[in-house]
């Protein structure tokens, strides 16, 4: 059984570069951040605990509800089994390093800071355009000034503790389905129709971020379409997509939660 299509390559070597994208590492990485969100779920609304589920893990429960799998262990532990059974079909050996974790989780601050920093640039130059479009250079000079943000207002202790799973929980789930499931399946799709492997690769994970993107406005809990957030979006799936083809599903995952940790609770209060 070979690994899934439109997924990290099997690494070659034993290095740090192609042991992050092992899937054995990738599960050591990611457990204590699945851990947490579920626990935090489970802490925050007890009986009540779906209320405070992410929105991809919710579609993911959804859809088994309609199998008549309603477990709440079922969603995680398809997770954990998923990632086992990759690591097994590669024949990888069962071989962890402290070094390749501690690794991962520097490579995930560092490139969930690199994605704010293109977060905001993109803010400021649309803003810029608006503004342009609308008024001339004087406008958007004033635009750019007005889009640094102001210093955040102090968010209370609860709600903080209720945002911060929610955002890890978007960090796992948004990964495991976008990235660890639909990518694979688009890539095999476009393959099977004759598409080049690299064109293949591109062309479903421009899909999959177009759905990642379109999935944050369908539904009762769907936000109004604006094209800034759509267009942000859409350039941020393609970088967890890269980052998942390129450096591993762990990092990708790493990325995601700390970049919506960093969003929602240190600079906006949302994400």
């Amino acid at each position: 059984m070979s690994a899934p299509q439109g997924s990290p390559p099997p690494p070659a070597g034993t290095g740090y570069w192609s042991g992050t994208r092992r899937p054995l590492n990738c599960l050591i990485f990611v457990i204590p951040l699945l851990a947490a969100y579920e626990a935090g779920v489970v802490w925050l609304g007890g009986q009540d605990a779906d209320a405070f589920r992410s929105g991809a893990d919710a579609w993911l429960r959804t859809a088994l509800e309609y199998f008549g799998l309603n477990r709440p262990w079922l969603v995680p532990a398809m997770v954990v089994v998923g990632l086992l059974v990759w690591h097994i079909a590669q024949q990888d050996p069962w071989r962890l390093s402290l070094g390749t974790l501690g690794g991962m989780l520097c490579e995930s601050l560092l490139f969930a800071c690199v994605l704010v920093v293109l977060a905001q640039l993109q803010s400021y130059g649309m803003r810029a355009w608006q503004a342009s479009a609308a008024g001339g250079a004087g406008a958007a000079t004033n635009a750019i000034a007005s889009a640094v943000p102001a210093a955040p207002a102090a968010i209370p202790v609860e709600r903080a503790a209720a945002l911060a799973v929610i955002f890890l929980g978007a960090g796992i789930y948004e990964e495991v389905l976008f990235r660890l499931c639909l990518l694979p399946m688009c890539h095999g799709l476009f393959r099977t129709s004759g598409v080049r492997p690299g064109l293949a690769a591109f062309m479903a994970a421009l899909a999959t971020s177009l759905a990642f993107s379109l999935a944050h406005y369908v539904g009762p809990a769907g936000e109004q379409f604006r094209l800034f957030t759509f267009a942000f979006r859409t350039f941020a799936a393609l970088f967890f997509a890269l980052l998942f083809m390129l450096r591993g599903f762990g990092i990708a995952v790493g990325t995601h939660a700390a970049y919506d940790l960093i969003v929602g609770l240190m600079l906006t209060g949302a994400a």
